[in-house]
């Protein structure tokens, strides 16, 4: 079976295992994903990641998630560009997340990265997700 939105998919498999206190989540592995969890790691919303392999060719993420005092760092996290409705911003118009508390996740021609490094670079994109 296809899937249609495989980024708003694992930010849903995060968003379900923090409510559930668990201590890490698989996802099938993807390289948006991954660049998407490189992100979320440098800007410390989650321990970190690993890849696992499986026979045929499959394989999948393992996403380490990170609490503070019983409760998840991550308090929000909701997908902003979806397929039938893609969001682009230019480098003046990117959303500031919480007045500069939370981060959207940019995809650019220069790589999938956070708002202010964006700002940083000059450079606009589609804004994939909010996280804060």
């Amino acid at each position: 079976m296809s899937m249609s939105d495989p980024l708003g998919d694992m930010l849903t498999r995060i968003r379900n295992a923090q409510m559930r206190r668990r201590s890490s989540v698989a996802t099938p592995a993807s390289s948006l994903r991954r660049r998407v969890l490189d992100v979320l790691a440098d800007e410390g919303y989650i321990r970190g990641y690993s890849q696992v392999e499986y026979t045929g060719g499959k394989s999948e993420f393992q996403i380490e998630l990170k609490y503070f005092d019983g409760d998840p760092v991550i308090q929000t996290i909701e997908r902003v560009s979806k397929p039938g409705r893609r969001v682009y911003a230019s480098v003046k118009t990117l959303p500031t997340v919480n007045n500069g508390l939370g981060v959207s996740i940019v995809s650019t021609p220069k790589g999938v990265m956070p708002d202010w490094k964006a700002r940083e670079e000059n450079v606009g994109g589609e804004v994939l997700c909010r996280v804060f």
